[in-house]
């Protein structure tokens, strides 16, 4: 056994992990064949790249994804920014986001801006140097901010829509008016809309679908808020909504429709049988809590993998094929939360 050989036959260096040089010298070609082997399959041939990586197998060498930009540009590294990283749909998202990073070879990095566009902004310019693209999951950000950053690096949105950005976004219009339909066919005829946070693009599209909703169907309808996408802003709303007196509360999340649903148990109150509550997103724990929640479903583990996927295309330039708006359908999952209005 040589120096350069241990125990089980593996290369190694004498002090520090082995270099591009190593694996090249050990392989028989130039330092560039090894990184377009690594780093870019397919761009060598089959019988060179198999070289190649046999012999970084054994000298137990990996890319540098930092050392892999210098020649490229890229580092097959892109980010996941979300609002809150405890928020439950935020879960779907990322499990979408990161299977479809990782079938495609790159590494993803998740961060969060605790629902602050302030500390959103900030986070994106950390973030911006080290990343090949981005993806802007709930952001809080201003239209201009956002256009602002996507005029520097590529970026697709989840959740909210800006002229010229690449987004995925689910049928907001259609899952309200099967929620509305489902509760004026039990007899309602007045609603409270819980709102979501000010700065929440889809709490707003929520209500103005709402109005519509609630015009066509000559329904009442009240808006309280704005409030945390929380259980606690949930428990904050109760009182004011069961002052409007409406029949049927509709939260701009589960977990708010969760925290009003354990405040009324709290005061006594009987969920469906004094106030009806329906949720969107369907997370986990809808159908836990007793009466299971009726919401609106959104494909989140589909939302972060089409995102990612869309983002990757526009990192190799294919513009056309991520540009504009992807809808995605919605599903209406009633549960024991909602029935007819009492009296």
């Amino acid at each position: 056994m040589n120096d350069r050989e241990d125990a089980n036959g593996a290369r190694r260096r004498p002090r520090g992990a082995a270099t591009i040089y190593d694996v090249a010298e050990l392989a028989g070609v130039n330092p560039s064949t090894v990184s377009r082997a690594l780093g870019k399959p397919g761009r060598v041939s089959r019988a060179t790249e198999e070289r190649v990586r046999a012999a970084a197998e054994r000298l137990q060498f990996r890319m540098n994804p930092m050392a892999r930009a210098l020649p490229t540009g890229r580092t097959n590294t892109i980010a996941l920014l979300v609002a809150d990283i405890t928020n439950p749909v935020i879960f779907g998202i990322v499990r979408g986001a990161e299977q479809a990073a990782s079938a495609a070879g790159y590494t993803l990095v998740v961060a969060e801006s605790q629902e602050s566009g302030e500390a959103e902004g900030t986070v994106v310019d950390r973030l911006m140097p080290g990343v090949d693209g981005i993806v802007l999951a709930t952001t809080r950000l201003p239209s201009e901010r956002i256009a602002a950053i996507a005029g520097r690096t590529p970026v697709v949105l989840i959740n909210r829509a800006v002229e010229g950005v690449s987004s995925v976004l689910p049928d907001i219009a259609t899952g309200v008016r099967e929620l509305v339909g489902h509760l004026t066919e039990l007899g309602h005829r007045s609603l409270a809309y819980l709102s979501g946070p000010a700065t929440s693009w889809v709490s707003e599209r929520r209500w103005e679908a709402l109005l519509d909703e609630a015009e066509r169907r000559d329904l009442g309808l009240v808006e309280i808020g704005p409030n945390p996408p929380t259980i606690d802003g949930g428990v904050a709303a109760y009182r004011r909504a069961l002052a409007s007196r409406a029949t049927a509360v509709l939260a701009f999340n589960d977990l708010m429709a969760i925290g009003f649903m354990q405040e009324a148990s709290r005061n006594g109150v009987v969920v469906p049988d004094a106030v009806s509550v329906a949720g969107f997103d369907d997370i986990f724990g809808s159908e836990l809590i007793s009466p299971a929640l009726t919401t609106v479903r959104a494909p989140l583990v589909l939302a972060g993998e089409l995102a990612v996927e869309r983002l990757l295309r526009r990192i190799d330039g294919q513009e056309a094929d991520a540009a504009g708006e992807q809808l995605l359908g919605t599903e209406l999952v009633v549960r024991g939360s909602t029935a007819p209005p009492v009296g």
